[in-house]
């Protein structure tokens, strides 16, 4: 599949869950013990809105394993519908700030609505991609994402930008799909397509390679539970 498809496929599989989000007919997953909001166990009714909860599409929980504390800065990465950036914003309190960036104006729109929902205005939405973040040098204390970096293409990119913006001393608390060191390239995708979050998954060890070769320390990967044969939804953390 050539590059220009790829993205095309991405953009068009969540411009349209932001879309079906918008009109009231959501969008969740067909796997939804391995993927979307069954994965936030720690909700209660009314947390957040309802659409934001339809409309996650992620692999794991990263809020709950970013540590964050009052005051801190956070940079969500593929945002979607918010609500990764809502929690946070609880979480970071009135001194902090949470900023959310996402290629698709779709999607933003509804992270929008969401926050405004929420009652949430320590936010900011920015369009962008994630080999080219909108944000100035050292701007942010963490960087958090839920499945979004195994859909770019060029994730020593990715990871550049992520070591730009943090501050020294910064770190990343992420969830993603990881694949199994065994498993070539080839046999990713056998088991599903990018715009699944599987044929773009790094292997375990190239995810803690290309962390390493973008000046990250005390990187770790841990397998949270099974998406693909050989496939998993992981948090990844590491530290600047």
């Amino acid at each position: 599949m050539t590059t220009s498809r790829v993205r095309d496929d991405v953009r068009e599989k969540y411009a349209a869950a932001a879309t079906a989000a918008l009109d009231g007919a959501c969008c969740a997953p067909t796997a939804p013990q391995v993927i979307g909001a069954a994965l936030y166990t720690d909700l209660g009714p009314g947390t957040v809105p309802d659409t934001a909860l339809l409309a996650s599409l992620g692999c794991g929980n990263p809020t709950a394993v970013a540590d964050l504390r009052a005051g801190e800065v956070v940079l969500d990465l593929g945002s979607g519908g918010g609500l990764d950036v809502i929690l946070s914003a609880r979480r970071v309190g009135p001194t902090g700030r949470a900023y959310g960036v996402d290629a698709l104006p779709e999607m933003l729109e509804l992270a929008r609505q969401n926050a405004a929902e929420a009652g949430v205005d320590n936010v900011e939405f920015l369009e962008g991609d994630l080999e080219e973040l909108p944000l100035p040098d050292a701007s942010v204390d963490v960087v958090i994402s839920n499945c979004v970096i195994n859909l770019s293409e060029d994730k020593p990119a990715v990871f550049a930008e992520i070591a730009r913006v943090l501050r020294p001393g910064g770190r990343v608390g992420v969830s993603d799909v990881v694949a199994e060191d065994h498993l070539d390239a080839a046999e990713r995708a056998r088991r599903g397509s990018y715009a699944d979050c599987v044929a773009g998954a790094l292997s375990a060890a190239e995810y803690r390679d290309l962390l390493h070769a973008a000046g990250f320390g005390g990187v770790e990967v841990r397998f949270t539970h099974e998406v693909a044969d050989g496939m998993h939804g992981a948090i990844v953390r590491a530290r600047r």
